[in-house]
């Protein structure tokens, strides 16, 4: 069982920047057809300085984390591991060559069907380069047992 003194733990803070190519092909994978997240021209013309990060892109964002030495802390195993939902609140827009920094930590551990299901809540703040709040990332990992 992930033991619940674990509550509270902050994970390692880091910082990764935004980059053009990648929101593209992000974009791309999920189906989007706006110009504004392709084409810098189409993205100025609707009034944003850049090309915009497409909603879930700081998800994919946060798996840059430098290690993840703190699921081993945990004893979770990887192959036993699911995700189990996401969620995001926004606080201001974030584009392409922006450095956004992302400080997680555990805010919940808890089980289900007599510990068949273990569940563990990150949230993460994410800021940017000038220190603005961007975001608000909510993340419940599922570990299988048995």
């Amino acid at each position: 069982m992930i033991d619940k003194k674990h509550i509270g733990m902050q994970l390692p803070a880091f910082s990764v920047t935004a980059e053009a190519g990648q929101l593209r092909f992000f974009a791309k994978s999920i189906g989007e057809t706006s110009p504004v997240y392709f084409d810098e021209n189409a993205a100025r013309d609707a009034g944003h300085p850049g090309l915009p990060l497409p909603p879930t892109f700081l998800f994919s964002l946060e798996f840059n984390i430098p290690s993840n030495a703190w699921r081993d802390e945990l004893g979770i195993v990887p192959a036993r591991i699911l995700h189990g939902e996401e969620s995001f609140k926004y606080h201001r827009p974030a584009y392409a060559g922006d450095t956004l920094r992302f400080e997680g930590r555990i805010t919940d551990i808890y089980d289900k069907k007599g510990g068949a299901l273990e569940f563990v809540v990150r949230e993460t703040r994410v800021t940017n380069q000038h220190g603005e709040h961007v975001a608000d990332l909510r993340t419940v990992l599922v570990q299988r047992n048995g």
